[in-house]
């Protein structure tokens, strides 16, 4: 395993001296600029210990005191179910059946957690850290243990012998904990082997958290996913003067599962490089000596403090404001250090083999069961804990207190700091509706405006943020922009428009750093929406698993408190994506998501803008949640008033009585379903044509806006009992339903209803290209001429006295397809059609364009 080299602190130029062309020379006369990189040799490893004066004899003493005991901790839960403090020589029935747990990232773990109770107590500062790499669960479990957070809020795991034996047999075990950092576990928001996103997690929880550090471990393994190398970026969002700071500390150990891992094998150099492009000012600490390893990591943590401390006081008092290089820490020690450093012959310690479980075969094995009681004992637990089993006040001397204990701190349990959103009144963003259909508005361009208002509300609480993908001027966002403008480090140039070093709304290109930024943000008990293009929703599909997961597993833990709720705003959604094409049409976001959680998940459809306004109004007001709201950015019909989609979104679903010919209390012939806003306007259409061409048929339309809604009550809190269900849809007349997404969901959500027989689905099924508007719908069969042939093949005794009415419908659909290829855009009475005009029997019938 490579050591540790030292790594240049001059700054490099800031983006100010790079615009005024201070340019590094890298003409020909000097082609290698590796000349002028830092001093890499051995002789001056440590570049942190250069900078500070160094901890005392007795600091040094209580820090490696406290992680001797954290690695026995950790090591005890791994293997032990019995005799936790070796009262007697173990046996194997004191160890564990089954042995689960990681070894090989603990011991780094303890190390940083060990040196940031130092560094909080002594800087007296308010810290949170995210532990990113794999299954640390053995290490962070240990320390809330040793700095009685645990006890706190679990009291039965006792700060003594009969806690301790609790604390081990619990782990990874049978009605027990994770093995990796989860919900269960005190001071954590990030989820251990959710590996790629602890550093985007680790700056949402900073945004707007002035006074907050942010501490986030990386593990060489995350270091090489695709999330985790864009969210180095994040630090050209991070704000000296209103956002806390972040301190990364890369753990390079060496080893993934059974590989090595790519940046602990990259000459000094390049690596120092590679950190340096990200724009960070990085600090090694190296070794495998204990105390050389402590003084250097002090000297780190101190340094980087201080750093950081500068930084901030330069922005915050006026006296710079270019993008700070902010400090970071590289971290070199073996993977499983202190652990066996042979096992049957093999090297172990600093290799892949102590990843898990370095001594596999303890119960069956005399052998290995020596091996682990002289490596527990090495640890001189008699030094750790009393005759009670308590630690010892000298394993405790450097720990903070209070809240400011990382496993009490509150920024961990979001949910307690959360205020209620100032969201302002609906009335003054609604639209006039006199009547249904006779006014047309871009429902999200109505919504930017509601969301300008909630960022000048929270101007001052700064607990609310827009994020999403380079989309919100696309996605009609661009209201927001009068409350201020988009978060912004780096250089800004005469033709930028909306970039704001103090801006709230977050841009980057890539969705798996938005959903971080904004997990993180929530969990530390703010508010916010992620707006973004419906197909590439699913970039992020298992980080909204895991957030689902998360949330579902917090519902049930009593101490952590409600925080609020994931919303997504999906739009430029797959049937307005017929410019763009194939590639980015794609609706199944919504069924991923359905598979989640019933407890946590809601989906929904608003048809109009009125809707979209109470829904997100809704979503923005609720807790613990993950909300999805589809909803088109281009001009559509306004159906429902606000007091009308107030009440009908707090049904979820209804009939709309004035788009259907049930008349006397008629039974319909045929029900007409849909959710989303196109297919609604697709569905309305058919009526008003069935209204013209069959007026004696009844036909019932019926609108849903919550898709769970559909789902038995016994699967989903929102779903609708058999009654309620059966009262709009009927048991036995055809029901036709044009759906936003993939068919096949409804027919998942609806299997079990007394009707469901009768059901027919119509959506998207991958029929996408680049092509018109209408074409999308036509391609797949969700059209409104094809739902009029639907409705005359499904309705008993129809299809032989209207047969002349599908032939009408048909030709309509071979017209279109004529139209579209001479003129490039959809048939006049397609785009001139309104429900209005189709109600009052002023639309022409479907014949071909003059």
């Amino acid at each position: 395993m490579h050591k540790a080299t030292p790594a240049d602190r001059e700054s490099p130029p800031t983006d100010d001296a790079l615009q005024n062309d201070e340019k590094p020379d890298v003409s020909d006369e000097n082609p290698d600029v590796s000349a002028a990189e830092p001093d890499v040799s051995d002789e001056n490893p440590d570049v942190s210990a250069a900078e500070q004066p160094g901890i005392s004899d007795e600091e040094l003493d209580a820090l490696d005191v406290h992680w001797r005991a954290a690695n026995y901790l950790a090591v005890g839960q791994i293997y032990l179910m019995d005799n936790p403090l070796l009262r007697r020589p173990l046996e194997p029935a004191d160890i564990k059946p089954r042995l689960l747990g990681h070894w090989g990232t603990s011991p780094g773990l303890n190390l940083v957690y060990t040196h940031l109770n130092r560094v909080i107590r002594s800087h007296d500062i308010e810290a949170l850290c995210i532990w990113g790499p794999g299954h640390g669960g053995p290490a962070v479990l240990a320390n809330s243990w040793l700095e009685g957070s645990y006890s706190e809020i679990y009291p039965e795991v006792t700060r003594d012998e009969p806690g301790m034996a609790r604390l081990f047999r619990q782990f990874s075990f049978p009605g027990g904990v994770p093995s990796h950092v989860a919900p269960e576990t005190p001071g954590s928001i990030h989820e251990g082997g959710e590996l790629g996103y602890s550093l985007s997690h680790a700056y949402g929880a900073a945004f707007d958290n002035p006074d907050l550090l942010v501490t986030c471990v990386i593990g060489d393994g995350e270091a090489e996913t695709g999330p985790l190398a864009a969210s180095w970026h994040s630090n050209k969002f991070l704000d000296p003067v209103r956002d806390g700071a972040v301190l990364p500390v890369l753990h390079l150990n060496g080893y993934k599962i059974a590989n090595p891992t790519v940046l602990a094998r990259l000459p000094r150099e390049e690596l120092d490089a590679l950190l340096r492009g990200y724009g960070h000012d990085p600090l090694y600490v190296t070794g495998a000596d204990p105390r050389q390893v402590h003084r250097s990591m002090a000297a780190a943590m101190d340094t980087a403090v201080g750093r950081i401390r500068t930084l901030q006081t330069e922005a915050r008092e006026g006296r710079s404001d270019h993008r700070p290089r902010w400090p970071m820490i590289v971290l070199d020690t073996p993977k499983g250090w202190t652990g066996p450093a042979e096992v049957d012959g093999k090297p172990v310690e600093g290799t892949w083999r102590s990843h898990q479980v370095p001594l596999p075969e303890v119960r069956e094995d005399p052998r290995h069961l020596r091996q682990l009681e002289d490596w527990l004992r090495s640890y001189r637990p008699e030094e750790l804990f009393d005759e009670h089993g308590a630690p010892r006040a000298g394993v405790l001397g450097l720990l903070p207190s209070g809240g400011r204990r990382l496993g009490s701190t509150p920024y961990a349990n979001g949910g307690t700091l959360l205020r209620d959103l100032p969201l302002p009144p609906l009335e003054g963003f609604a639209v006039k509706v006199d009547r249904p259909g006779s006014t047309r508005h871009e429902p999200t361009d109505v919504l930017g405006k509601l969301l300008e208002g909630v960022l000048t509300a929270t101007a001052r609480s700064r607990d609310f943020r827009l994020v999403g993908p380079d989309e919100t001027e696309s996605n009609r966002l661009q209201a927001v922009y009068g409350a201020g403008g988009k978060a912004w480090q780096a250089a800004v140039l005469d033709t930028d428009e909306h970039l704001d070093r103090h801006g709230r709304v977050m841009e980057i290109l890539s969705e798996h750093t938005c959903q971080g930024w904004l997990e993180g943000y929530l969990l530390t008990g703010r508010h916010g929406l992620f707006s973004c293009y419906e197909a590439f929703a699913h970039i992020v599909d298992s980080m909204v698993n895991q957030h689902i997961k998360w949330l579902t597993t917090s519902r049930d833990l009593p101490w952590r408190a409600p925080i609020a709720s994931l919303n997504y705003l999906l739009t430029s959604h797959v049937w307005r994506q017929d410019h763009n094409g194939f590639s980015h049409q794609d609706p199944g976001f919504v069924d991923h998501v359905l598979n989640k959680s019933p407890e946590v998940v809601r989906v929904y459809l608003p048809p109009d803008t009125n809707t979209l306004l109470t829904v997100a109004d809704h979503a923005l007001r609720s807790r613990d949640h993950v909300n999805v709201i589809v909803a088109g950015k281009q001009p559509g019909f306004d159906w429902l008033s606000l007091d009308e989609a107030r009440d009908h979104c707090a049904r979820g679903a209804g009939i709309w009585e004035w788009a259907g010919t049930e008349a006397d209390g008629r039974e319909p012939d045929v029900v007409l379903g849909c959710a989303g806003d196109v297919p609604t306007e697709e569905v309305l259409a058919a009526a008003s044509l069935l209204r013209r061409h069959l007026p004696d048929l009844a036909v019932r339309v019926v609108n849903v806006v919550d898709m769970t809604r559909l789902m038995p009550r016994e699967e989903h809190p929102h779903g609708m009992p058999d009654e309620e269900y059966d009262a709009l849809f009927t048991t036995d007349k055809p029901m036709i339903f044009g759906y936003h997404g993939y068919p096949w969901l409804v027919h998942r959500l609806a299997y079990r209803r007394a009707g469901h027989a009768n059901l027919h689905v119509r959506g998207y099924k991958e029929k996408g290209t680049t092509t018109t508007p209408f074409d999308m719908v036509v391609r797949n069969d969700l059209d409104r001429y094809r739902l009029v042939m639907d409705v005359i093949d499904r309705v008993p005794g129809l299809a032989s006295r209207a047969e002349s009415v599908r032939r009408t419908m048909a030709d309509a659909r071979e017209r279109h397809h004529a139209w579209i290829r001479q003129h490039g855009i959809d048939l006049p009475e397609v785009t001139d059609w309104s429900w209005s005009d189709a109600t009052e029997g002023s639309t022409a019938p479907p014949t071909a364009p003059a």
